[in-house]
């Protein structure tokens, strides 16, 4: 099939990867013409496992392309993705200014029928508002608008667009509702369902999906700050929890709060709907506040051990990316906790294996950046983790030792075992945990 994707950002990037992985013709769409001639030159702008081996293979057989004419992009393509960034404004809404803009440019392009897809997460009756745009162009025969929500996960981002859980379309129209079911059949032949609805539902569901998600993580972190005023252990009230196949495991482990592109957003963009139409969401506004206050735990965890005395001390940290496995810094908690640390007058000195560059451009000097995990101990006073990257788990605790001023870490994503830790002669603080001193 002939695919345009407009807008070359994480989502877009991937998806038109995806699709043309699986055989289609894809051209992405973007008028950044810097990022475009990055692209055209195999340039790949973020970091995700496994999409630069798909990108360049596409690239090279002919499936994958980049222009900054929309024009000829729309001429080309059947099927016409927007993917476009709907960042949240002051009161939490989500803007849709990029998304309306592009749709009133389509009006203007289209010349036969087309399905234009919205892929990026959007406000319930955003597809109406894109369908009435077009209508003011076209006649309503030529187009139809359909919701398309993504459901990546960064770091897994390729495996879930090439092999989804599940696949949810919104659409009314039957002529749309084929095109898209022949489009997606090859990314379910295991037999994971696609589900078709109302443009409506499909919206909804992007967002409670995600809401629902930062409601456990905050909900984990609310249990594990109890765990320690009572002396219970949260790792094992997490598997207790987990065990019930009501619960499942996945999404309880606690922490120093959530971050990224998709969670913050979404939950600010819920609750803000849910206000325009007079509910309070209490329950949203609970998980935002969680969230908030959770993001500063182990600073107080590290200004308590210290006696208030943080200035002139220096803070190792392992992990500045919102997790890992990508380099993304958007909300990222670490930046939360750095901000603080420097605010109390502490040296910091960071390590990550991918967003260091990103960290940078924000940071620049005001922190110094290690080339090593081992360098970034060379006389700390103590170790801060804020990202759980898979080498930061098996570390060489001696070596650890050694190269630290007091052999103290404060860890925000429990990696290490409470007796492990202690038979090392670390003091360790978790989230949740009893202390080892």
């Amino acid at each position: 099939m002939n695919i345009a994707v407009v807008g070359t950002g994480y989502v877009g990037l991937v998806t038109g990867t995806c699709f043309a992985e699986t055989g289609n013709n894809v051209i992405c769409v973007d008028n950044n013409q810097k990022k475009v001639e990055k692209l055209l030159a195999g340039e790949v702008p973020i970091f995700e496992p496994g999409l630069e081996l798909i990108f360049d293979r596409n690239t090279k057989e002919g499936r994958l392309h980049f222009t900054t004419d929309l024009k000829s992009a729309v001429d080309a393509s059947q099927i016409i993705f927007l993917a476009l960034p709907t960042p949240p404004g002051e009161d939490g809404s989500a803007d849709l200014s990029y998304i309306m803009g592009v749709a009133d440019q389509l009006g203007d392009l289209i010349s036969e029928y087309k399905v234009i897809v919205d892929k990026s997460t959007v406000p319930v009756g955003t597809a109406e508002r894109v369908a009435a745009i077009l209508a003011k162009k076209l006649p309503k025969k030529m187009f139809d608008v359909v919701s398309n929500p993504e459901f990546l996960r960064e770091g897994v981002a390729v495996d879930d667009f090439l092999k989804p859980d599940r696949v949810v379309i919104g659409t009314k129209s039957e002529k749309a509702r084929k095109v898209m079911k022949q489009l997606y059949e090859p990314f379910v032949r295991q037999g994971n369902p696609i589900y078709f609805m109302d443009e409506r539902s499909a919206e909804m569901t992007k967002y409670a999906a995600n809401s629902y998600l930062a409601t456990r993580i905050s909900f984990m972190n609310e249990v594990a700050n109890l765990c320690e005023k009572t002396g219970a252990n949260v790792d094992m009230v997490r598997i207790g929890m987990g065990s019930d196949m009501r619960i499942g495991k996945r999404f309880l482990f606690p922490g120093i709060g959530y971050g990224g592109s998709c969670f913050p957003k979404d939950v600010q963009a819920l609750a803000k709907t849910a206000g325009d139409h007079s509910y309070d969401f209490k329950i949203l506004k609970a998980v935002m506040k969680v969230n908030t206050i959770q993001k500063g735990v182990l600073t107080k965890k590290i200004k308590k051990h210290f006696k208030n005395e943080v200035a002139g001390k220096t803070i190792a940290v392992w992990g500045l990316a919102f997790k890992p496995n990508t380099d993304d810094i958007r909300e990222a908690p670490a930046l939360v906790i750095i901000d603080e640390l420097l605010e109390l007058g502490a040296k910091v000195v960071a390590f990550d294996p991918e967003a260091m560059e990103n960290v940078k451009i924000t940071y620049g000097n005001r922190i110094e950046y290690a080339k090593s995990m081992y360098e970034a101990l060379k006389g700390a006073d103590c170790l801060a983790i804020m990202t759980e990257w898979g080498e930061f788990r098996t570390p060489d605790f001696e070596k650890m030792g050694s190269l630290l001023n007091e052999k103290v870490i404060f860890d925000g994503r429990n990696l290490y075992d409470l007796e492990q830790a202690k038979s090392m002669g670390f003091h360790y603080q978790s989230i949740g945990r009893p202390k080892v001193k």
